[in-house]
């Protein structure tokens, strides 16, 4: 008994947690969000749905840029601001495809398959925005809408949402190329040499890795998403301008930083969350801020964010070395 007794005595306390401020704040936030959503959802369930399609449209397109930050950041831990002035250049090469080629509707498929390999040659060169201003100017670029828009399935809430083809076609263009990306990087060869080289350069070059050929890579996969994302992004919006680039790029490094930056389901998770919150912001009615707002909303969250969780929803908190 006594020896039990001065077990007890001797075993220190479990220590009680309490809740920190940005936990608390953090659940305040997020049950408003809730609680704005549900209630503009039961007041106009059809305006609700279609902002939600829309969201996860433009989060689609927003993943593909912020899959090439990702990237980019855990191979060399660089912020590539010019990686969305690639993403308006590839905008900027469709407008002229389209333009040019005269093409109208029903020939989509040839610039979404066909044009993409050109805009892979771009991505390399990380243009930036000067270009885009001598080459189409300062005023915005109009791409012929050449999209179908045909619907494909109404859903039966309210007067009816409609789901049309050229949503459709975003998501069957963006979805497997976010899925083959993800294949490359965790099981391929030349994937494993980029999650070595991000790990620990030296290393990677003691075993055999040639670590520069890796970075190229690397920047040229993340050119490549930044270009086809343009392609889409100007079809799918048909207007953009020099500066398309940095706003949207901005948005799409959000959503990176938002999930996770150097994570990449991280990064789509963010890109989809932020997509979501755009939709919401400009399109529901009940005390929406309003598409004025959208930008100033979006920034905040990721001063939240770097504030209360630097290392995003899905990456590592990492300890500091001493």
């Amino acid at each position: 008994m006594s020896t039990d007794a001065t077990t007890d005595t001797l075993r220190a306390p479990r220590p009680v947690r309490r809740p920190s401020v940005a936990g608390v704040f953090g659940g305040i936030l997020i049950a408003a969000v809730v609680a704005w959503l549900v209630v503009n959802f039961a007041k106009t369930p059809d305006n609700f749905l279609t902002n939600l399609i829309i969201g996860v449209t433009n989060g689609a397109v927003y993943g593909l840029i912020a899959i090439g930050y990702s990237l980019v950041y855990g191979i060399l831990e660089l912020i590539n601001f010019a990686h969305g002035d690639v993403f308006m250049l590839g905008g900027m090469m469709t407008a002229t495809l389209v333009t040019s080629l005269g093409l109208a509707a029903g020939d989509a498929w040839y610039v979404l398959f066909g044009g993409i390999p050109l805009i892979t040659a771009i991505g390399m060169s990380f243009i930036l925005q000067n270009v885009g201003l001598i080459w189409k100017g300062a005023r915005p670029v109009s791409v012929n809408d050449i999209l179908p828009h045909g619907t494909i399935f109404t859903i039966p809430v309210g007067d009816g949402v409609h789901y049309t083809w050229d949503k459709l076609i975003v998501l069957v263009i963006t979805v497997p190329v976010l899925f083959a990306l993800t294949y490359l990087v965790q099981r391929t060869r030349r994937g494993k040499a980029m999650r070595a080289t991000a790990q620990d350069r030296e290393a990677a070059a003691m075993m055999g890795i040639d670590v520069n050929r890796t970075i190229s890579f690397t920047f040229l996969l993340a050119g490549c998403l930044a270009g086809s994302a343009g392609v889409i992004y100007a079809l799918y919006f048909t207007n953009l301008t020099f500066l398309t680039g940095f706003r949207v790029g901005l948005i799409a490094f959000t959503a990176a930083v938002f999930g996770g930056i150097g994570n990449l389901p991280g990064a789509v998770l963010g890109a989809f969350l932020i997509g979501l919150m755009e939709a919401f912001v400009n399109g529901l009615g009940w005390h929406s801020p309003g598409s004025n707002w959208t930008e100033a909303v979006i920034f905040a969250i990721l001063i939240l964010i770097l504030v209360f969780r630097p290392e995003g929803l899905l990456g590592e908190r990492t300890p500091e070395g001493g």
